[in-house]
């Protein structure tokens, strides 16, 4: 695959504040790929870097091979979206995705045809002689796309353009969202700290902390084999089950208990013991009928109980230990009973304390 853009060795500072440290991150010709993040992180700030928004510190960005360290943005053949719509309330929407194809001389013919279009894929036709203000906020984040969508770019950059829409619009955007890239295979770079928009959105998935980047991989590599404990921690909700314990010659123990890890996949030969963590995700515990089978059994104290719909998530007591457990919206389960409960150790994460690497 092609790189499509080329970020080496990038830093930024606000005077003695690093915000991005050497980072490097090459994304493919036609990739969705998000930075994904809590707020602080640098997710934005590298996309504003990519965008030309702001000067880098030093650092190098391509764009399909060009250097654009210093180029101005309209230079760099991106299109740009943001959270907030920024539309001229006074023009219509057609007036809205057409100014800057005017302001760049673009030939009136051609203006109407990529204006056209874009209306054609986002299904606003009908809605192109309105002002912004006779708009639902959807369908003002659709005429913000739509106005990065006339560009005629190769790179779309989204900084966090659903954040301010309710839940349900969230989600229909976001189908709307990936139905778009499917159709056009424009390389996307979106911006968001809402982990259900990137493993839903994203070819690749890059997990951002303290400016650096913390995993890189698909939706189901994060998911599945987080690198280190932050990114076990911030992917998935609730979050993973924690216990702190030690690593003796293939076992976990934990107090009393004991956690032999057949089936799990070391990255590397484990030579010594040492202490370690391990991971385990709600909805991979099993209960009912489906303990029998487990390699691991336990029994648990049941706190309280979310029925959700959907699922039903229980918060129990393992030993000492808090411990969460995703079941069968239809579970029947009541706080202060005991349960029992199934682990598969070979679908759990195990992390060095001391490092927080995954082993």
């Amino acid at each position: 695959m092609t790189n499509s853009v080329e970020i080496k060795n990038l830093d930024l500072s606000f005077g003695a504040v690093k915000v991005l440290q050497n980072l490097n991150l090459d994304i493919g010709e036609g990739e969705f790929l998000v930075l994904l993040g809590s707020s602080g992180c640098g997710k934005s700030t590298l996309l504003n870097c990519i965008a030309g928004l702001l000067e880098v510190t030093d650092g190098q960005i391509f764009i399909k091979g060009k250097n654009v360290t210093w180029a101005e943005p309209s230079e760099r053949g991106i299109g740009m979206v943001f959270q907030s719509y920024a539309l001229y309330p006074q023009m219509s929407v057609k007036g809205n995705l057409s100014f800057g194809l005017k302001n760049a001389k673009v030939p009136k013919d051609e203006i109407e045809k990529r204006v056209a279009r874009a209306a054609e894929i986002l299904q606003i036709e009908p809605l192109l002689d309105r002002k912004p203000g006779a708009l639902s906020g959807g369908q003002r984040q659709r005429v913000a796309i739509g106005r990065a969508l006339v560009r005629d770019v190769d790179v779309f950059l989204f900084d966090e353009p659903l954040s301010n829409l309710d839940a349900k619009l969230r989600v229909d955007l976001r189908v709307e969202l990936k139905r778009l890239h499917n159709q056009l295979q424009n390389t996307m770079i979106y911006v968001t700290h809402d982990q259900v928009e990137a493993m839903t959105l994203a070819d690749r998935i890059a997990v951002m902390k303290g400016g650096k980047i913390m995993q890189l991989g698909s939706p189901d590599e994060i998911y599945n084999q987080p690198r280190n404990l932050y990114v076990a921690d911030f992917i998935g909700s609730p979050s993973m089950n924690f216990l702190e314990g030690r690593l003796e010659a293939g076992e976990f123990k934990v107090d009393d208990m004991v956690m032999p890890m057949n089936g799990y996949e070391f990255g590397a030969p484990q030579t010594a013991d040492r202490p370690a963590i391990i991971g385990i995700r709600p909805e991979h515990v099993v209960t009912g009928e489906l303990v029998r089978n487990a390699p691991l059994q336990f029994e648990v104290d049941v706190d309280l109980v979310e029925p959700m719909g959907s699922d039903t998530l229980v918060y129990a007591k393992l030993g000492k230990h808090s411990f969460r457990i995703r079941m069968d919206g239809q579970a029947r389960v009541r706080d202060g009973e005991k349960i029992s409960i199934g682990i598969d150790p070979s679908r759990a994460s195990l992390f060095d304390k001391s490092t927080e690497d995954r082993l």
